[in-house]
């Protein structure tokens, strides 16, 4: 998904569940609003707790993409079809100045 579509969607209320599987210190330090912080290790249990559908579409973030990479192909396997990636990550989320909310 382009960050435009995401960007699209969530003003218009359509907002689909994003799974950041960054580490800790990277969420904290710049994330998209309304994102749910899923650790690569934990990204199971956090889809789960979020009450996530399976047949519902997640987004999921890191930094660059290997770690989404890998989360899409746990959450596969794990029944979870309607999965993509950010186009360009957290990486060209920040350079192309859209929001992050911060908890530090």
């Amino acid at each position: 998904m382009t960050p435009e579509e995401l960007e699209k969607r969530t003003k218009a209320g359509q907002a689909p569940a994003l799974i950041d599987v960054r580490s800790g210190f990277e969420f904290a330090s710049g994330h998209i609003s309304g994102a749910v912080h899923a650790p690569l290790v934990n990204v199971l249990k956090a889809v789960q707790a979020a009450s996530t559908a399976k047949p519902d579409l997640l987004v999921i973030v890191c930094e660059h993409g290997p770690r989404a990479q890998l989360a899409k192909g746990l959450l596969r396997w794990h029944g979870y079809k309607n999965t993509e990636l950010l186009d360009g990550h957290m990486d060209q989320w920040r350079r192309s100045g859209r929001p992050v909310k911060k908890d530090l």
